[in-house]
Formats: structure tokens, sequence, C-alpha cells
């Protein structure tokens, strides 16, 4: 942060990251400078009441409130619950979201937010744009972790999270920050989504890449035939029209398991799901601290997610390395198991493929977020299979591609993580007073609006 300068006097505080602040700041905490609302829906609302629904899945740093839903009352979750009004800063209050941080702008009459938000509502002296900032500081985030409590949903009540400390600039000040950080996050968050455009356009690639090896082969010049699906159209003339069924089996038996209760093996929550491959091996269990309810795996089985949106955003692999070659993981997973007739390898490719997954999407039952692509939707899947030795050969072109790809993807995914800890210590820097930018010139429109 060489390129701003710092206040010329500072003063000491008690709090350990905020050692020193301007000196004609004031140190607080939160609950002097705002309040927390916790006005709710009543549970006898009309049942016809349209809301907007905000979940913490649709909330982030960069965007805000990426989406609502809209539906009536007797059909919303039951943490369909808080009240927002325009000026207020929603934070999420469960340590797994904490990036679900957005200010309230000109929000419809019937918005509600999840009840795993906390309503921060700034008083007089607080200005709304900086106290959004503020709440995302590297310092605040970590008294939430901090005074998070549970274990399977740690988080933070909205009393405590009102206790953290905070500071109050003069309201001018405040104003000045709060304009410096709106022109520099939008100049930061437009480069990181040039970056995500690159990703998707390369996920997308890899997915027709993909699609087109297991649906026509790698040879264009093969003799063709109809295989009598629509959405496969013409395949190889010596591929196999199948139902995946007749190659390979879903969720096996634990019944087949032979280790003893005191052996580990892996355990596999969804966040530890790649989309488009990979599994995150870092947690290990005893077989007997593995209570009922988990999924049942075995190295070379093929897993997918079953719910939306990890279904759609790709979430599967092929698993391998597995502690003792048997896993457990959330209950959001199909596990498919191919036979000899079907290398497991391209079993995952298939399932990686577009038409696996649009119309593994299109068969989806449930309401809202609880959608799930049913079992049947597997075995019955349709389609072309080649001789294995060819499949082979479908595989190893698919990993070089992929290679190449993985190589783009990762210069990408490497510039997004560090334009995000970029944005993240300048919003910190600013509203804690280690540089001072009330000087900072922001360029002006022709409309006379900040640039």
């Amino acid at each position: 942060m060489a390129l701003y300068p710092r206040y010329q006097k500072y003063k000491q505080t008690k709090c350990a990251w905020l050692k020193e602040i301007p000196e004609h700041w004031d140190f607080k905490r939160i609950k002097n400078v705002a309040t927390h609302n916790d006005e709710a829906l009543d549970e006898r609302t009309d049942p016809d009441f349209e809301i907007d629904y905000v979940d913490i899945s649709s909330v982030t740093l960069t965007n805000g409130i990426e989406k609502t839903e809209s539906m009536p009352f007797e059909k919303a979750p039951s943490r369909a619950r808080r009240k927002v009004k325009d000026g207020e800063i929603i934070v999420s209050t469960v340590r797994t979201y904490l990036k679900a941080i957005a200010p309230i702008i000109e929000p419809p009459e019937n918005m509600i937010v999840s009840t795993g938000f906390a309503v921060i509502r700034p008083k007089e002296n607080l200005y709304s744009g900086f106290a959004g900032y503020l709440l995302q500081s590297n310092g605040f985030v970590g008294e939430v972790v901090a005074n998070s409590v549970g274990v399977s949903y740690p988080a933070i009540n909205a009393g405590d999270l009102v206790r953290i400390p905070a500071v109050e600039p003069p309201l001018d000040e405040q104003q000045a920050i709060a304009r410096f950080l709106d022109f520099k996050t939008t100049q930061i968050d437009a480069l990181i989504a040039k970056k995500k455009a690159l990703l998707d356009k390369l996920a997308e690639k890899r997915t027709a890449l993909i699609s087109h090896a297991v649906t026509k082969g790698l040879d264009p010049s093969v003799p063709m035939k109809n295989s009598e699906v629509d959405w496969l159209g013409d395949i190889p003339a010596h591929w196999v029209p199948k139902r995946m069924r007749f190659c390979m089996k879903t969720n096996p038996s634990k019944g087949e398991i032979k280790l003893s209760d005191d052996e580990l093996v892996s355990f596999i929550p969804m966040e530890a799901v790649g989309e488009f491959g990979g599994l995150n091996l870092d947690t290990e269990k005893e077989l007997g601290e593995i209570g009922g309810g988990y999924t049942y795996f075995a190295d070379n089985d093929v897993v997918v997610a079953k719910i939306t949106p990890c279904f759609e955003n790709g979430k599967g692999a092929i698993a391998r390395g597995l502690k003792n070659g048997i896993a457990f993981g959330t209950t959001e997973l199909h596990v498919m198991r191919s036979d000899d007739t079907l290398l497991p390898d391209y079993l995952f490719h298939l399932t990686m493929s577009h038409p696996f997954r649009c119309i593994g999407e299109s068969e989806m039952y449930g309401a809202g977020g609880q959608k799930r692509v049913p079992e049947t939707f597997l075995k019955d899947f349709r389609i072309g299979l080649p001789p294995v030795n060819e499949q082979q050969d479908i595989i190893d072109y698919i990993n070089k591609v992929n290679q190449k790809l993985d190589l783009q993807m990762s210069k990408a995914t490497d510039v997004i993580g560090r334009l995000t800890e970029y944005r993240s210590a300048l919003i910190t820097n600013a509203v804690t007073g280690k540089i001072d930018v009330r000087g900072f010139p922001i360029p002006q429109t022709a409309e006379g609006v900040a640039a």
C-alpha cells in the first residue's frame, strides 16, 4: 500500500487488530455506532403473502445480493424471516459463509433475508457506505470467526457480533473513504470479472471437447449409425448403444467393507468434492467414528453430486488414493461403479459431458434449493459404448487437452486470488486508518459522477 500516505498522527488502542488508529478517530464497538435489527415476519403471516427471499448462498462480497427468490410465505424456508430496510447491512453470522455481506439499497417492501444474517442498522454518525466496508475488513471477519460457537454449524449471534470493536472517523471522512473504496473496488471487481469470464469460456471449451469425444469419438472418418437416441444422434457404427445400468451399478453396499472399526478411512464433505474432478482427502476418520447416514464409496468409484446447484456446477470426481481404499461422504452424492466393459475414467468423463448434466438437470425432483437428480437417471442414461481400447484412447486425449486447459485456468485463478487479496487488504487498510485516502483524486465522468 506504498502508493497511499499514512496519517500524520496515531493513537494506541487495546484491540489486537486495531493496535493504532488515526489520532482524531474514535474507538468504539459496533453496538455504539449501530444497532442490530431483529424484526422478523410473524409465523402467523398470511400463507399467500409473496416475499422476495435472500438466502446466504445468494450473497457475495463483490456482487452483493446476486439473486432473490419470489415465493409465497407458506413455501418459504423456515429461515426466511428477517426484515430489512434501506441503508442496512446484512452480515452472515455463519462461519462457513463469512463472505456473505451486502448493503441493502432501496429494497422492495417484501424483501426478507435468512435468519442466518445479522441486520446491522447504522446510527446517525455512521455512514452506511463506510459501515459496509468496515464489516468486510479482515479484522472484523477474524473476530467473527473467533467468537463463533458450534461444531457442525459454527456461528455468532447478533448480540456478540455488535460487541466487536470498531472505529468511527468523522462523518465526512467516512464518506470520503467510502467513495475511494467504491471507485477502487469497482476497478478491481471489473478485472476479476474478466478473469472469471475467461474461466467460464475455458470450462465451456472443456465440456464441449469432452462431450464430443464421448459421443462421437476421435476419428471423424469412421462409419456412423443411428443410435436411436434423439439427443445422441449418430454414433460410430462399431459402438454399442446402452443404458448405463448395463455397464455399471450405483451406490454399492457398505457390507463389502472388510476393515476394523479402528482403521482410518477418508471422509468427504461436499466442499471436498471438486468441480470437474478432484477430491480433497485431507480429512480422515476411524471407521467406528462414522455413524450411519453417510455415503460409502471406494477407489475407482465415480461420485456425482445429486443436489442443486452442485450437480449443475459439475461437482464430481473419480475416487483415487482413498485411505485404505475407502471413503464416506455427504449423503448428497451418487456413487457409480463401472464393470469390465466400462473404464472408470471413461465413466467419469461421461458424467462431465454436457448432455449428462443438462438431461440430469431436467430430471431433478424437489422444490427450490432442495432439487436432486434421481438414481434412476444414472441407470437409464443412454450412451454409445466404445470398445475398451478405444475408451482408453479417448481418455488419453481428454487428459492431454485438460492438462493445457488446467494450466490456463490455474493462471487465471491465481490472478483472481491475488486481486481478491488486494481488494481485501485495501478495504482493511482504508477503514482502519492505515492509509489516508482523503486526498485521492477520483476521476469524474462527463455527467460529473465518479468514473
